[in-house]
């Protein structure tokens, strides 16, 4: 062990060759510790609104405002304080509209340049001057740096910040250094963002999203159960290939699919209208409202309720092939009676509105077609060839996973199974009992193996069960007896359409249970909190997001339109600074061009959930842990030095 230490220790004295280089480094991590904590962006449930998704992320979920207004209060009016937020959100369109109207332009920059540069310095003021440096655009580094900086030693600071202005505005470089200023205060008002799931599915844009968070500077990912139905669906799953089809189909995304892409659906779209022509397929209407000709919607409802058909066979070869996932009540097919139109359920008989199925034969409902087979091949294929999917997914693999510890707060999407008394529910994985937080540990090693695991089995394994965490009773990701699709497509009457939810849910406001949860992931105290998603919560009903007096916060207000009518705003986000908690209210957001024409920010209703005693400081995060634990070993570095066991390197390589 001793040796082992030592050797360490050696390593580090060739990155700090000198007790001058290590005292250094010491003293500039010390100093850190003593900043302000960075600010936390909570978002989740994003469901491809890319618009509404790109908002927030510029505004920092108000954060943008709040230092405009930080550093202006009174000085500014209302109207003047509104115009300098869109202008930072949507630099080009906004410094265009502004122009037009403009008579004096050399005034406007240099108005707008002084004040730009002072929000700069109010969002870049708790991290380190280095840290700030990193990031600055290469291009105006160095005169950002100059002008965000107090030069001591200069006389006149006035007239010198003047000159480096009116140079930039002399050499027609003013509206690209507004746009430099810009998204660097975008940058420096959110240090870090966490997305706590459901990036996929139901709004037009998930791969956008997916662009967009690839060039984020500092994130982390929850996994949602569509995020997971996505994996599985690029890892060539063919369950959660026709879920994913299904639900674009449903949502009139099938655009996300073909262009987004680059999916061939061509030999779906032929196999529907062949089979399909004459089918009104009036249970597969789509939902919410899509500017298409009548000829596209009557081949969109055809691929949906092709590739429906196709699903639900899919599926129930996934149940047969699988007893181990317990879904034997899901096996529907062959209870349909073919010759009256009917469907027995849990005892119930229900009349099917929709008794219209060439490609089922009621020997053997589960079977594929030859066409259907086909179709299948291809588009498995097709999936896992599409370099741009891949892509993605690897970014999910990466900065992804099924919960996350980050600085004593709990982050996961979805629930924790709990049994009727309240009680961790023990689940079988693959032969393996687990429950809690050795459940969520399973779970996510075979999702990643279903990717990377180097036996055919291991890896068919790990891709199934993608499928399971999609719909499974006891997957912390869906937390519902069943899920209903078949029933809300064929049957009107609405108690079938029922998912009970998993006693996790009745358990949310009990104190108890929430700290039972936290001590399963080694959390407790005051300071630790559930943060969790993929639960709309209906605020039009009065429904409250904050739970266990503050412990739990359940941040899904619904970015998707989908939600909206149901839970009366459009999402809940979180900020976590140094003062505290902020949970944040959003109204539905109209579009990009009224933001920047009509100046009309996502209005959002500011709920401080928790302020802290005294403000937290780097050294309270799980960063200035860390910072702690280096400036540990630099002191047992220093003591080496100085006690004769390491000799300093002075100059040169030895």
């Amino acid at each position: 062990m001793e040796d082992l230490k030592t050797r360490y220790l050696e390593r580090l004295a060739e990155l700090y060759p000198t007790v001058a280089a290590a005292s250094t480094e010491v003293i500039n991590l010390e100093a850190i510790l003593n900043l302000p904590k960075a600010t936390e962006h909570f978002l989740t449930d994003i469901h491809g609104e890319w618009e509404a998704f790109s908002h927030v992320l510029k505004n920092g979920s108000g954060a943008v405002r709040r230092k405009v207004n930080d550093v202006f209060g009174n000085t500014l009016c209302r109207e003047d304080k509104r115009s300098l937020a869109t202008l930072i959100y949507y630099p080009r369109e906004k410094m265009t509209q502004i122009l037009e109207h403009t008579a004096n332009k050399e005034d406007w920059y240099k108005i707008t340049l002084y004040r730009l540069i002072e929000v700069s310095k109010r969002s870049g003021s708790k991290y380190t001057r280095s840290k700030v440096r990193k990031a600055l655009p290469p291009e105006f580094a160095y005169v950002i740096e100059e002008l965000m900086t107090e030069k001591a030693d200069i006389r006149d600071k006035e007239s010198y910040y003047n000159a480096i202005v009116a140079t930039i505005i002399r050499v027609g470089r003013a509206g690209e250094f507004i746009v430099a200023l810009c998204e660097l205060i975008q940058r420096l008002v959110v240090d870090h963002l966490h997305i706590l799931g459901d990036i996929y599915d139901r709004g037009p844009g998930p791969h956008k999203i997916m662009d967009k968070l690839m060039e984020y500077h500092s994130l982390d990912i929850q996994w949602g159960n569509h995020d997971v139905l996505w994996m599985g669906a690029a890892a060539g799953q063919p369950g959660c290939i026709a879920n994913v089809i299904r639900i674009c189909a449903r949502y009139g995304n099938l655009d996300i699919l073909e262009d987004g892409y680059g999916i061939n659906l061509l030999p779906l779209a032929t196999f529907a209208l062949e089979t399909y022509g004459e089918d009104p397929c009036s249970c597969f209407a789509l939902k919410g409202s899509h500017p298409c000709s009548p000829g596209e919607k009557e081949l969109n409802l055809r691929m949906h309720k092709a590739i429906s058909v196709i699903q639900f066979k899919v599926e129930g070869q996934l149940i047969r092939e699988h007893p181990e996932f317990n879904l034997e009540s899901r096996l529907l097919l062959h209870r349909i009676n073919y010759e009256n139109g009917t469907i027995v359920l849990d005892g119930k008989q229900y009349t099917m509105k929709d008794m219209y199925f060439p490609t089922v034969d009621p020997a053997d409902p589960y079977r594929l077609s030859a066409e259907e087979t086909a179709i299948m091949k291809r588009l498995e294929q097709a999936f896992l060839n599409c370099e741009k999917l891949q892509q993605h997914m690897r970014f999910l693999l990466s900065k992804g996973s099924l919960y996350k510890v980050y600085n004593k707060n709990l982050l996961y999407h979805g629930c924790m199974p709990l049994c009727e008394d309240g009680s961790l529910k023990e689940v079988k994985i693959c032969g393996e009992l687990c429950k809690g937080r050795q459940l969520y540990d399973v779970l996510e090693s075979y999702i990643r193996r279903g990717f990377l695991a180097e036996d055919a089995a291991e890896r068919k394994k790990g891709r199934d069960l993608m499928w399971y965490i999609w719909l499974g009773e006891n997957s912390p990701l869906f937390g519902k007896d069943k899920m209903a699709t078949f029933e809300r497509y064929f049957l009107a009457d609405r108690e079938s359409h029922t998912e009970k939810k998993n006693s996790y849910y009745r358990y949310l406001e009990d104190e108890k249970t929430a700290d039972m949860i936290l001590a399963e992931f080694g959390l407790q105290g005051e300071d630790s909190h559930i943060i969790n998603g993929h639960m709309p919560v209906k605020s039009k009903n009065g429904e409250n997001p904050i739970k266990c007096g503050g412990k739990v916060l359940v941040i899904d207000g619904g970015f998707s339109k989908a939600y909206q009518k149901e839970t009366g705003i459009a999402g809940y986000t979180l900020i976590y600074n140094s003062y505290g908690f902020i949970l944040a209210a959003h109204e539905p957001f109209e579009s990009r061009s009224a933001a920047i024409e009509q100046e009309s920010d996502i209005y959002s209703d500011d709920i401080i959930v928790k302020r802290t005693a005294s403000r937290k400081l780097v050294g309270d995060t799980d960063t200035g842990q860390q910072l702690k634990e280096k400036i540990g070993d630099l002191e047992q570095l220093l003591k080496a030095y100085r006690e004769g066991r390491i000799a300093e390197r002075f100059g040169g390589r030895f």
